[in-house]
C-alpha cells in the first residue's frame, strides 16, 4: 500500500473543519487499507507505532532530524535551520526542500507504508553506541524516496507533532462505518478498545473477523483498562438523590491516579493516560508485590506522596518530582509514597469489571495486605445527608480533595473509558459564586499587547462535549499567568499549533492562533452566566445562547496528568450553572 495514499487523506482532514468531514476521510482510508496493515495505519494516524502503553516513541530531535532532511535532500543544515525558523514547523521545510530535489531527480523508489513503519520502528528502538548515527541513517533513507507531502508528514510523526487531533472516538467511528456497517456497530468496538486500550489491535480484529471477533476480547494484565470516570455534584442531597437514597462514599485523595497490574512478581503500573509508569514508581512496585495477595489482579489505587516524617499527605504537585527520568532513588527519599486502593477490575482470570461494585468492593478487602503505606481508600456507606457532609468535611480536614460517591446498585459496574452517575465527585460547593475549580482544554489563543506583546494576552478555553466527542468553549482567560507562565506557554503550545480552527472545536470566535486540542489548564472564576458568544451548552438553558465563566483565572496548574477528553464536561457546566442559579433565587 503506497504511504502517499495516507498522506493525502492526512492533508484532508487536517485541511477541514468539519468534524464529520474528517470521520468520511477516515472511513474511506481504512476501506482502502489491507486488512493486515490496518492495525499500522490506525496507529500511524495517531502519530504512534505502538500503543501508549508498551511506551515505544519515535523520538527523534529536531536537530537529528534536520540531519536527516539535509543529507535525503542534498542540502547545507544551515539552509534547513534557516526555514525552519520561518516556518516553525520541520514538516513544511521537509517538504519545501524535498519539493526542490524532486525537479532535479526522477528516481526514487514508491514508499509503501510497510517501509515507512519498519523504518520508523527500527529508528524508536535503536538504542546505545552508534544509534544517533543510525536514526539519521533510516529517517534519511526513507526520506530520500519520500514524495514531497509524503516527508511532511513523515517529518511530523517522527517529532511528535502531526498535528491531526484525531480523538479515539473518531477512529472507532470510522472503523465503526467501514467494517461493522455503521455507527450502531461503535459499542461492541468501544467495548474491546476500553478493555485493551489498544486500538490498532481492535482495528486488525474487526477487519480480519468482523463484530464476532470483538467479543472474544478479555481483560490481560499488562494492558491497561481505560479508566471509569465521574462526574460532579455539589451537596449530599443531590447526589443521595442521584445515586437511589444510598451510597459509598470514599476519600478523594490528593495523588496520582494509577492501575497497578500485577502477575507474581511482576507488576506494571499506568497513568491515567495510560502511559507506563512503572520505572518512575520503584517503591509502589513493592507496594504491590508485597500487599496484593492474589498471584494476578488489577486494582485502581491513589499514588500518594506523604511526608515521611509527620506521616501527613503532600499534594500533588510535590508528587510530580517522581515524574523525572533521572536519580529515581533520591526522589523516592524525598518524596515516597503511599497507596490507597479503591477499586479490583481483575483477580486470577476473573474479569470484575462487570459486577456490582459493592462485590467488588468485598474482594478488595480479602485481596489487601492492609499497612501504614498500603490502605484500602477510607470509605463511609450511608443514606444520611448529615453524615456524608461530615464524612466530607473530615476528607478535606485531612488534605483530601473531597469525595467520590459510588452507587451501590445492580447497575454499578465498571464503566470502562466512560464518564457517568454511578460515580460522582463531591468537591467544595457552589453558591452564588463559583469557588471550585474546572479542567479546561486550550483550543486557542490571542496576541498580546503592551507588556504582553511577543507572547499571548489570552487563552481561548473549552469544554468537553463527550456525546458529540467536540469541545466547546466556555471562556477567554488572561489572568492569573505569572511572567514565566507566559514565557512558558507559548513554548509548550507551540507543538500543537494549527494553521485552522481544529474540525473538533465549536467556537464563534476567531482566535489568532489556533490549536490542536491537548493540552489542559485548572481554571477558577468567579460564576457562570448565559453567553450569545460562548458555544458550551448552546441553547441548553436559553436558544441562542451558551454558558460562559465569568472573570476566569489560572490557578497556576497545569493538568499534564489530564488528556482533553479528560476536562471539565459540558454536562458539568451545565449542571454547575443550574445548582448556582437555584441558590441565587434562593
Amino acid at each position: 500500500m503506497r504511504y502517499l495514499l495516507v498522506a493525502n487523506v492526512y492533508e484532508q482532514i487536517e485541511n477541514t473543519t468539519k468534524r464529520l468531514e474528517m470521520t468520511d476521510y477516515l472511513v474511506d482510508l481504512f476501506k482502502k487499507t489491507p486488512k493486515d496493515l490496518i492495525d499500522k495505519v490506525v496507529y500511524l494516524t495517531q502519530g504512534k507505532i505502538y500503543p501508549d502503553f508498551m511506551g515505544i516513541e519515535i523520538g527523534m530531535a529536531e536537530k537529528l532530524v534536520i540531519r536527516a532532511i539535509a543529507r535525503a535532500a542534498g542540502r547545507r543544515i544551515k539552509e534547513l535551520e534557516e526555514d525552519f525558523r520561518k516556518t516553525g514547523d520541520l514538516g513544511e521545510t521537509a517538504q519545501k526542500f524535498l519539493e526542490r530535489k524532486l525537479q532535479l531527480t526522477f528516481a526514487y523508489k514508491p514508499l509503501t507504508v510497510e517501509r515507512v513503519y519498519k523504518a520508523l520502528d527500527k529508528i524508536a528502538r535503536a538504542s546505545g553506541a552508534g544509534s544517533i548515527d543510525q536514526k539519521i541513517a533510516l529517517l534519511a533513507g526513507i526520506l530520500s524516496d519520500a514524495e514531497p507531502k509524503e516527508a511532511k508528514y513523515i517529518v511530523r510523526t517522527v517529532t511528535g507533532k502531526l498535528r491531526l487531533g484525531i480523538a479515539d472516538m473518531t477512529v472507532l467511528d470510522a472503523l465503526a462505518i467501514a467494517y461493522g456497517g455503521g455507527k450502531e456497530a461503535r459499542p461492541l468496538l468501544e467495548r474491546a478498545y476500553n478493555v485493551s486500550s489498544d486500538l490498532g489491535q481492535v482495528a486488525k480484529v474487526v477487519a480480519e473477523n468482523g463484530l464476532e471477533g470483538l467479543k472474544n476480547f478479555k481483560i490481560s494484565v499488562g494492558k491497561p483498562i481505560r479508566p471509569m470516570l465521574a462526574e460532579r455534584l455539589s451537596s449530599p442531597e443531590e447526589i443521595l438523590e442521584k445515586l437511589g437514597g444510598k451510597c459509598i462514599a470514599e476519600y478523594k485523595y490528593d495523588g496520582e491516579r494509577v492501575q497497578a497490574h500485577k502477575k507474581g512478581d511482576e507488576v506494571f503500573l499506568f497513568s491515567r493516560r495510560l502511559e507506563n509508569i512503572t520505572n518512575q514508581f520503584p517503591d509502589a512496585v513493592e507496594l504491590v508485590k508485597s500487599h496484593i495477595k492474589p498471584f494476578s489482579a488489577i486494582i485502581e489505587a491513589e499514588c500518594v506522596s506523604v511526608d515521611p516524617e509527620t506521616g501527613e499527605m503532600r499534594p500533588f504537585q510535590e508528587l510530580m518530582h517522581r515524574r523525572r527520568k533521572h536519580d529515581i532513588r533520591k526522589a523516592i527519599e524525598e518524596y515516597p509514597v503511599s497507596l490507597f486502593i479503591f477499586d479490583v477490575l481483575y483477580v486470577d482470570g476473573r474479569d470484575l469489571t462487570l459486577e456490582e461494585y459493592p462485590v467488588r468492593h468485598k474482594i478488595l478487602e480479602e485481596i489487601v495486605d492492609e499497612t501504614d503505606r498500603v490502605q484500602i481508600a477510607k470509605y463511609l456507606i450511608t443514606d444520611d445527608p448529615k453524615e456524608l457532609e461530615a464524612f466530607f468535611e473530615e476528607a478535606i480536614e485531612n488534605g483530601c480533595e473531597g469525595l467520590v460517591c459510588k452507587s451501590l446498585g445492580k447497575e454499578s459496574i465498571y464503566q470502562a473509558g466512560s464518564r457517568g452517575w454511578l460515580w460522582i465527585k463531591y468537591k467544595r460547593d457552589y453558591k452564588s459564586e463559583m469557588t471550585d475549580a474546572v479542567d479546561l482544554t486550550v483550543v486557542g489563543a490571542f496576541h498580546g499587547r503592551g507588556k504582553r506583546a511577543g507572547t499571548y494576552g489570552a487563552l481561548l478555553l473549552a469544554a468537553y462535549n463527550h456525546e458529540e466527542d467536540v469541545f466547546e468553549t466556555v471562556c477567554k482567560c488572561g489572568s492569573g499567568f505569572t511572567d514565566k507562565d507566559l514565557e512558558k506557554i507559548p513554548k509548550m503550545m507551540e507543538p500543537y499549533i494549527i494553521p485552522h480552527r481544529h474540525a473538533r472545536v465549536k467556537t464563534k470566535l476567531e482566535a489568532d492562533v489556533w490549536f490542536e486540542p491537548k493540552i489542559v489548564l485548572e481554571v477558577i472564576g468567579a460564576e457562570i452566566t448565559l453567553s450569545p458568544v460562548h458555544t458550551c451548552g448552546m441553547g441548553s438553558i436559553r436558544e441562542g445562547s451558551g454558558l460562559a465563566i465569568r472573570f476566569p483565572r489560572f490557578t497556576g496548574r497545569y493538568r499534564l496528568d489530564k488528556s482533553a477528553e479528560d476536562s471539565t464536561t459540558v454536562n458539568e457546566i451545565i449542571e454547575m450553572y443550574k445548582r448556582q442559579l437555584k441558590r441565587i433565587e434562593s
